[in-house]
């Protein structure tokens, strides 16, 4: 894989494993499988997510390479964006609680079902989309090799990360019942942690210059 530096790629696993802790419509709907339905359900359901999740990766790695090399302004045009909308995130998150919007229903479905339902979840929600337009690139060198490859290899990280604690997840919420869907839905510390953590990151990207 093309990856970056030590200390850039400790601070993207660092990264990546706050943000997959915090809970999120991802994470509800694993742990609404895993209640309703069981371990199966939600070890499947995390796997429909991981589906998701890669095909995001792959269509940012694909366009933004593309167009940073057809549009050289498009770097700052990416910083920019990406470093607001963090920022955004942060505040948002140091703000809120868990709402309607992230409250999660399912009814009963076979394995099949489960797997496609978490796939699509993952892929119809646009903030997914937009997260990783605005994380993985702050974390890219164009000098260690060509940009696709390393968001593709920082994607399948963050992608693996987060699946290992989907999984968790359903492990423990199918024998904690009701409990863990209140738990994992309301925990402020943790998204106020997040808070912190976007807008870190929304500032590091608006004062990262291109080498």
């Amino acid at each position: 894989m093309s990856l970056p530096d030590t200390n850039t790629l400790l601070l993207f696993m660092t990264a990546a494993l706050a943000l997959n802790v915090t809970p999120g419509p991802d994470m509800l709907y694993v742990v609404a499988r895993s209640v309703g339905d069981g371990r199966a359900a939600g070890v499947i359901s995390s796997l429909g997510i991981a589906a998701g999740s890669i095909v995001h990766t792959l269509a940012v790695a694909l366009g933004l390479a593309g167009l940073l090399r057809a549009v050289p302004i498009a770097f700052e045009i990416v910083k920019w964006v990406g470093a607001g909308y963090l920022i955004w995130l942060g505040v948002r998150a140091l703000r809120g609680r868990a709402g309607p919007a992230d409250q999660v229903a399912v009814t009963p479905a076979s394995m099949r079902a489960v797997f496609a339902q978490g796939m699509l979840t993952n892929l119809l929600n646009p903030k997914v989309a937009l997260f990783f337009l605005a994380f993985l690139p702050q974390f890219v060198d164009p000098e260690r090799g060509p940009v696709a490859l390393q968001i593709i290899s920082l994607g399948l990280l963050f992608n693996t990360s987060g699946t290992l604690v989907n999984v968790l997840v359903a492990v423990l919420a199918s024998g904690a019942g009701a409990w863990s869907r209140r738990r994992f839905g309301e925990s402020v510390m943790l998204r106020r942690v997040t808070g912190v953590l976007f807008i870190g990151l929304g500032v590091r990207l608006a004062l990262l210059e291109r080498r």
